[in-house]
């Protein structure tokens, strides 16, 4: 009998790779995506308390300044990258004796959504964070992984092995390539319209199923953005195995995944 193409892919993944398809991630604070963290009330601050695994910031180069923020209106004198997430995230690895967290197996992901383009934004942000390369993956607890007008797969290795990249499901990298990609990650929106609310749809699921899958078979990290946000959601993504929890409701998540 012959089976169809995605069962037989599905069949191969579990195959190569059976301890990925088959384990469950134990979830905690460690897997949880502040998202656009830079609009909470206490950026940084209120998700590193809370222990969040990742946390995200999207830049705007403006005068060879980086400023938090999504639209150039937005920007603000005190909200830079710097005093809003680099100076702090200094200090508490200096706090904590080289770590970003207390437990020096605890890492940070740092995911920097460029908002212009990537080549001179790229420029001013290695200028900021060459002095303090020790301290960033792959030698310290931070990874820094830029998303949003990332550069082209093919100009990943001109740049620092502390900087990587949020890769996509869609793009086929090299070995080279794949090597800087530190994350793959797509919209919820590419595979269903489910609103958070009761179940996920069983065809929405095997898609989502599918994507994340690839992704662990590259050896990568998945995470889905504009996903609902709400405790069914929440639960959905935890079985679905995807490796981080995107949410708006810092506070809350952990909170539930403390339960």
């Amino acid at each position: 009998m012959k089976l169809p193409l995605l069962s037989l892919l599905t069949a191969t993944l579990l195959y190569v790779y059976p301890v990925l398809a088959q384990s469950t991630i134990k979830y905690t604070t460690a897997q949880a995506h502040s998202h656009n963290d830079y609009e909470q009330a206490e950026p940084f601050w209120k998700a590193y308390n809370q222990q969040y695994g990742s946390i995200e910031a999207d830049l705007i180069l403006r005068n060879d300044t980086l400023y938090t923020a999504h639209d150039l209106k937005d920007i603000s004198p005190s909200r830079t990258f710097a005093s809003l997430y680099l100076n702090p995230i200094l200090a508490q690895i200096k706090k904590n004796g080289g770590s970003i967290y207390t437990d020096k197996n605890t890492q940070l992901q740092l995911l920097i959504d460029f908002k212009t383009p990537a080549e001179p934004t790229m420029t001013v942000l290695i200028r900021e964070l060459a002095p303090h390369a020790d301290l960033l993956a792959p030698k310290g607890s931070v990874r820094i992984v830029i998303s949003g007008n990332t550069p082209a797969p093919e100009h990943f290795g001109r740049y620092p092995d502390y900087i990587s990249f949020d890769g996509r499901p869609n793009i086929t990298y090299t070995p080279q390539q794949l090597e800087r990609v530190g994350l793959i990650s797509q919209s919820f929106r590419n595979y269903s319209r489910w609103n958070g609310t009761g179940t996920l749809p069983e065809p929405d699921r095997a898609k989502l199923q599918q994507v994340i899958q690839q992704a662990h078979a590259q050896g990568k990290k998945f995470r889905l953005w504009a996903t609902p946000d709400t405790h069914e959601a929440w639960a959905t993504l935890k079985s679905l195995n995807a490796d981080f929890i995107n949410t708006d409701k810092v506070v809350e998540l952990a909170d539930y995944l403390r339960k």
